[in-house]
């Protein structure tokens, strides 16, 4: 696998790596993360997942060139 298939294969892997540190640091800060999320509604989980995705492409983007 080349190319784009490999970008998106070590994306994933460091997403895994990125969550599975900060779960192994500071595993009762996320737990109390994940419980203030579960109260959002859904329409500011939907702004804030949109938000977080325009900055990663964008990040990218500028990356990548």
């Amino acid at each position: 696998m080349e190319g784009a298939g490999n970008d998106l294969i070590v994306a994933l892997g460091l997403v895994l790596a990125l969550e599975g540190a900060l779960y192994a640091l500071a595993p009762r800060a996320m737990k109390a993360m994940l419980e203030q999320v579960g109260h959002l509604d859904e329409e500011t989980m939907r702004r804030g997942g949109l938000a977080a995705l325009a900055v990663g492409v964008l990040v990218v983007w500028a990356m990548r060139g």
